[in-house]
């Protein structure tokens, strides 16, 4: 989802609250914070010695250990504050990525892509997953679509890659 797409969900739905789902059936708890925003420019040079570039968006959500589960979620109209704040501070592309980094006791720190939303009991809920690694030099380095992690990798030695 595009950093655009996002603001204009949440636009459409200011008077709800906002819950991110960051696996199957496991939402992040209601005591969440946004507590960073990153403009980020990432600049890339693939195995196969191809560069890339691209911009992300990456909001940072963490849970206090300190706040009880009295609060509810963040409201959007806050979440929009927040945002709109941080955009006149430091402006947000609008074509980058939104993505949301993201981890608790039984979650290790993620950067989370948003596979969709949805409304539940009033809330709109932003369903989150980490994207895997892959290699993207594939046809380059002559490794098979179908490699597994225990599968060699395309920068052996020899391999023509890296």
């Amino acid at each position: 989802m595009k950093t655009s797409e996002f603001l204009t969900l949440l636009n459409e739905h200011q008077n709800r609250r906002l819950i991110f789902e960051y696996q199957p059936g496991q939402l992040v708890n209601k005591n969440y914070h946004i507590t960073e925003v990153k403009n980020i420019k990432v600049e890339s040079v693939d195995c196969g010695a191809r560069t890339d570039s691209w911009n992300e968006t990456v909001i940072q959500l963490w849970e206090s250990t300190e706040e009880n589960e009295e609060r509810d979620h963040l409201s959007i109209y806050k979440v929009l504050g927040i945002l709109n704040k941080v955009d006149r501070m430091r402006t947000m592309d609008r074509d980058a990525v939104v993505k949301f980094e993201y981890s608790n006791d039984n979650f290790h720190t993620s950067q989370l892509d948003v596979t969709g939303f949805d409304l539940i009991d009033g809330k709109l809920k932003i369903a989150l997953y980490a994207q895997p690694t892959d290699c993207k030099a594939k046809e380059d380095c002559g490794v098979p679509e179908a490699v597994t992690a225990t599968s060699s990798s395309c920068c052996e030695p020899e391999s023509g890659c890296c």
